[in-house]
């Protein structure tokens, strides 16, 4: 249980009404700021306007899944108020607060660094990861399935990396009767790609590879699909980028060529917002738990 523990949840979408859910469910004393245009109650919460006083004496901060942006901003989807992170504001947090989002930008890593706070960055961890990665398939297979006038059966579906999204995605398309070709960097991954039946590749030979390809899908953060690689794509062919923002797709030069190019980072809130809140949070409070655990045994 959480009994006694003050959570400060700021801002959102509906993965973070999950999360008070649960967070109330086990007797954590949770305040929450940005929900003020959401006309249902908060289930146990204390709903509050951003202030700074709200700081005080919290034991862990819960901001939504992308942070803030480079600027301090808080994402709210139910208010129309601005929420912005700021480092007086964390000066009046005790030491042993933690702040968890699902990822970090650099504004809010270097502010966390200065004021000697833990960050907790969710999306890191492997389990968090593995299971948002069927909600992401499930949303790229509903997003192809949509753009496309062929079905996923017996179509050529490239998959650009195979790790904890590119499996499920790969496995997932597999399973619908795709060819699946999964682009690797790794020769462990190249291996394990051959024994799950896919067809593996070099990512370094990604040009030759892309030739007569129905679907592209790309989880690399880099720039990947580049315009080389689009020139040799046929004129029917998809993209569908999974990666987070900018993605890893020259989009610029995929429109010049009348290829449809898709970004779509964060489809487990948009496709399966309750799912998605629900593997957060059930993370979530098994690390404020354990965190509340050694301050009790005094570590």
């Amino acid at each position: 249980m959480l009994t006694g523990v003050q959570v400060l949840l700021l801002g959102g979408d509906a993965r973070q009404l999950e999360v008070i859910r649960k967070l109330t469910e086990l007797d954590a004393a949770v305040t929450a700021a940005g929900f003020d245009q959401l006309h249902t109650p908060l289930d146990g919460a204390v709903q509050a306007d951003y202030a700074d006083d709200l700081f005080d004496g919290v034991d862990a901060i819960v901001l939504p899944p992308v942070g803030t942006d480079d600027d301090g901003r808080i994402t709210a989807v139910f208010s129309d108020r601005e929420l912005v992170l700021s480092g007086m504001q964390l000066a009046r947090v005790p030491k042993h607060c933690v702040v968890y989002a699902g990822m970090a930008k650099p504004y809010l890593r270097e502010l966390c660094e200065q004021y000697g706070i833990r960050l907790v960055e969710l999306f890191d961890r492997d389990d968090v990861a593995i299971y948002n990665s069927i909600p992401t398939a499930e949303g790229a297979v509903m997003m192809a399935i949509q753009n496309t006038d062929i079905t996923i059966h017996g179509s050529n579906c490239m998959v650009l990396g195979i790790g904890r999204t590119g499996l499920t995605l790969a496995r997932t398309l597999q399973g619908l009767g795709a060819k699946v070709k999964t682009g690797v960097r790794r020769e462990e991954h190249f291996a394990r790609a051959h024994e799950m039946g896919f067809e593996p590749f070099y990512l370094s030979q990604l040009v030759q590879h892309a030739a007569n390809i129905d679907l592209l899908f790309n989880t690399i953060p880099t720039m990947i699909v580049t315009a080389q690689i689009i020139a040799n794509l046929p004129s029917r062919a998809v993209i569908i980028d999974l990666a987070s923002k900018p993605g890893g797709t020259d989009f610029r030069f995929a429109e010049k060529r009348g290829i449809k190019a898709l970004l779509a980072p964060g489809l487990p809130g948009i496709v399966a917002p309750k799912t998605a809140g629900r593997i957060i949070a059930d993370c979530l409070s098994r690390l404020i738990m354990e965190d509340t655990n050694k301050r009790g045994n005094g570590q």
